[in-house]
């Protein structure tokens, strides 16, 4: 019943006008929901009887107490202000969850839609790291129409859905490229002439999305180890050389303005990587002074950090099979944030096979148990009674 109430209201936005603090700062749009909520939700009692007058106080006090329960668990994950867990998320919107700052952005800017192992290790690993963020994948093959039913239909997703702070929606383009610079460009190129089109979608929405939102961008092949502990964040893929399959910045970010305002200056999607680590290495290299790593140090411009190759890198792409090799020893990764397992050189073609020891099934089993044990253990021992039974 209180749901059917929460998924009617989320438009409006007239309830920004009141404040709510918790912890002594000024919350989000949730904190005045609950204010609105308690100050106007309340019954008024008919004075032509007492009893009636008291049965609908009761009634009052009753719907004011669960309603506000149930808003309180819906918020209680992302607010920082209670400790228990929401009882639902799937009346919450992008930009709700969104506007709370922080996010930890995937796209998947394929129609496909069922997340493979990988991106489900990416997107889980993320979801443990950062337990106090919510964590959104965006689905282009999504729609509002089918968010639901796949639950049921596709194990991945629903592995991914039962997480506390995971959020999974449709990406819509057109929504998310408003108010950007790179709306004009959306509306003008013919995807059906772009050969890049799934990498070139992608650069533009992670731009769009972080200049919004803020927050940190990952691509769905990294898997989070620890903390990052910077705000405005650049990965370096080598020395002078930035990726962007891992940034981070506050929302209205100038430097992310800058990128988007460039990558349709220079746009051509004929080249590979030219609207995305080229533009963030172009982008940088205009306002700094660029020069080679020593050790594990980090470099700083213009208030930037630009991170050492070993903080997302430490296995370069010309070495990209070391992760489905077995190790002697494994390595620590101790000067690691998260690691890029170069899903775009593997194509595929490589998978984290359960048993075979390799780094990678140990980082599985590390840092995305879930996934390791539904999408590989237990997939191969369907596979198994299938081959059986037939």
């Amino acid at each position: 019943m209180f749901q059917t109430v929460w998924v009617s209201s989320p438009g409006n936005w007239s309830l920004r006008g009141s404040n709510c603090h918790c912890d002594g700062k000024q919350t989000s749009w949730k904190c005045r929901f609950i204010k609105t909520i308690i100050q106007h939700s309340c019954l008024r009692h008919d004075p032509k009887g007492p009893r009636k007058a008291r049965m609908l106080k009761k009634i009052q006090i009753c719907l004011c107490f669960f309603f506000v329960s149930g808003i309180l668990y819906e918020i209680s994950l992302l607010s920082g202000c209670f400790s228990y867990m929401p009882m639902s998320k799937h009346f919450l919107t992008p930009e709700q969850v969104l506007s709370l700052g922080k996010s930890i952005i995937f796209l998947e800017t394929t129609e496909r839609l069922e997340p493979p192992p990988l991106v489900s290790c990416s997107v889980e690993s993320a979801a443990r790291i950062y337990q106090d963020r919510p964590i959104i994948l965006f689905m282009k093959g999504l729609t509002n129409d089918t968010a639901l039913e796949m639950n049921s239909s596709y194990t991945a997703f629903s592995l991914l859905s039962s997480m506390k702070n995971v959020f999974i929606f449709p990406l819509q383009m057109e929504t998310v490229f408003q108010e950007t610079p790179l709306l004009q460009w959306y509306n003008e190129v013919d995807p059906e002439q772009e050969k890049n089109w799934v990498h070139v979608s992608s650069d533009a929405s992670r731009l769009a999305l972080i200049w919004k939102y803020g927050g940190i961008y990952m691509d769905t092949d990294v898997i989070s180890i620890r903390p990052i502990p910077e705000e405005s964040f650049l990965a370096a893929q080598k020395s002078q050389f930035s990726s962007n399959g891992i940034f981070g910045f506050p929302a209205h970010h100038k430097f992310i303005w800058d990128c988007m305002e460039n990558f349709v200056l220079k746009y051509n999607g004929n080249i590979w990587g030219n609207q995305g680590p080229f533009l963030m290495t172009r982008m940088l290299k205009a306002i700094c002074n660029l020069t080679d790593f020593k050790g594990t140090e980090d470099h700083n411009c213009q208030n930037i950090s630009f991170l050492n190759p070993q903080r997302f890198y430490p296995i370069p792409y010309p070495a990209w099979r070391r992760y489905y090799k077995v190790w002697d020893k494994s390595p620590t990764f101790n000067h690691s944030y998260a690691l890029h397992l170069w899903n775009f050189m593997n194509h595929n073609r490589k998978a984290v096979v359960a048993g075979s020891n390799t780094l990678a099934e140990k980082l599985y089993k590390a840092y995305c148990p879930t996934t390791y044990e539904d999408l590989i253990q237990n997939a191969e021992l369907r596979d198994f009674i299938h081959s059986e039974d037939a």
